[in-house]
């Protein structure tokens, strides 16, 4: 970076690039010794000590003088009460973005199937949802209502009866949107704990807190470090790392637009990473110059100036193709195709979370209510990993039935395979059931 430039300036062309976008995308996602070990005496704990670990730790790490669990649980007209604490135009955003995502969500549902082959004998698959489903959320000023919503409600379509959520209250904070999207979005029990002693009671159960079978949400390194932990004993949707966006552009979108689409990830934090790709130079000039204008207006502005400084990049492509091909390599969460036919270049995008379309798609509206949602793969994970969705809330058997006919056609397949692995019992399981010529 050069001195009065807000993000580096890189050249796909360079002989060197490849190195360089290797650095600027390294991030380390596995916490220290300290924080690991740190994590794990806390799972510890919680699994001997149930409900009085989490009172201890809640009074330890969120100031709260609790003298019994009972003081950490919300009923369910708690959550009710916070839909006519907010505002009328928040309670109307929040049912508009829920209804869009669960009308979105819907589509994703998976019936069971089976076919019948000749013989009689049936195949199929079973699907059904998760008995119980666990949600974090984040608590205090730094809390995302949006992922309530986003969290819960494909639980729900998927028709997992319990969804319980996990929201820290530090110094007795409560934010009302939380609880209010809880409650539009069909929670069933809130505990008000947090941290990797919640992720343990999820995890394992307490007197008080049910067990689950997956845990989904984001949180700190403590709590990613406790998903990471307990996966196994339950599921868990991604280890998620920081959030990102990239955006191609052919040079013919307002410049500010996209200077401000890379802000909308680069506020998130300081890891945080905002990329554009384009192959015309001097439009990267005039982005740097509305991002130099239009950052000093940010609220977050020095979280967003040490992202964009750290991780973020402007980077030159030959062309298109070069821009795709950049794209793929980095396999964002966020990419934004802010071109005039995005639909010529999206057959050739192989690797991302979300995929924005066109000058007017703002990664923003993904964020909240556009229906797709916003739990996403991070950290290049988009080259085998998908958006959260209703089918990580269903689980899927294999229905096998043999008619006689069918046994003895399968039989002897299986006796010749089983007897090859030297599996005795397993051949002569499949040839009892041989019907003699």
């Amino acid at each position: 970076m050069t001195a009065g430039t807000i993000t580096r300036r890189l050249n796909a062309q360079a002989t060197d690039f490849n190195t360089q976008l290797d650095q600027l995308l390294s991030w380390e996602s596995v916490s220290d010794a300290t924080i690991n070990q740190r994590v794990l005496d806390i799972i510890d704990n919680v699994r001997s000590r149930g409900d009085a670990a989490l009172i201890d730790y809640t009074r330890q790490f969120d100031g709260l003088n609790v003298a019994q669990m009972s003081d950490l649980i919300l009923p369910r007209e708690r959550l009710e009460l916070a839909l006519t604490r907010i505002t009328a135009e928040q309670r109307t955003a929040l049912e508009t973005a829920a209804q869009r995502v669960r009308q979105y969500h819907e589509k994703q549902v998976q019936d069971s199937w089976r076919y019948t082959e000749a013989n009689g004998t049936v195949l199929g698959q079973q699907v059904t949802p998760l008995d119980r489903a666990g949600l974090y959320v984040p608590g205090g000023k730094a809390s995302y209502p949006s992922s309530v919503l986003m969290n819960a409600i494909p639980a729900k379509v998927a028709g997992v009866p319990e969804v319980v959520m996990v929201v820290p209250t530090p110094r007795g904070e409560i934010n009302e949107l939380v609880l209010a999207a809880a409650a539009i979005a069909g929670v069933d029990r809130v505990f008000t704990i947090g941290g990797a002693q919640a992720v343990a009671a999820l995890a394992y159960g307490t007197e008080s807190v049910p067990p689950v079978d997956k845990i989904v949400g984001p949180g700190n390194i403590y709590v990613a470090t406790a998903k990471r932990h307990v996966f196994g004993k339950v599921g868990i949707d991604m280890i998620a790392g920081p959030s990102e966006i990239l955006v191609i552009c052919d040079g013919k979108t307002d410049p500010d637009w996209i200077a401000m689409d890379l802000f909308s990830q680069a506020e998130h934090d300081e890891d945080a990473q905002s990329i554009l790709l384009s192959p015309d130079a001097d439009f990267l000039d005039q982005v740097e110059a509305s991002m130099q204008r239009l950052l000093p207006t940010l609220e977050r502005e020095e979280i967003a100036r040490i992202s964009l400084r750290e991780r973020g990049a402007l980077i030159h492509v030959a062309d298109m193709a070069q821009a795709v091909a950049v794209a793929n390599r980095i396999a964002p969460e966020h990419l934004e195709l802010s071109v005039e036919n995005p639909e010529e270049l999206l057959p050739q995008i192989r690797h991302a979370g979300a995929i924005f379309m066109g000058r007017y798609t703002a990664e923003a509206l993904g964020d909240y209510c556009a229906g797709p949602n916003h739990v996403l793969p991070t950290s290049g994970t988009a080259r085998f990993s998908s958006p959260l969705g209703v089918y990580d809330f269903q689980k899927r058997s294999s229905i096998i039935y043999c008619s006689p006919e069918g046994a003895s056609e399968l039989g002897k397949v299986a006796s010749v395979l089983a007897r090859g692995e030297s599996l005795t019992a397993h051949a002569r399981s499949a040839e009892y059931r041989i019907k003699a010529d």
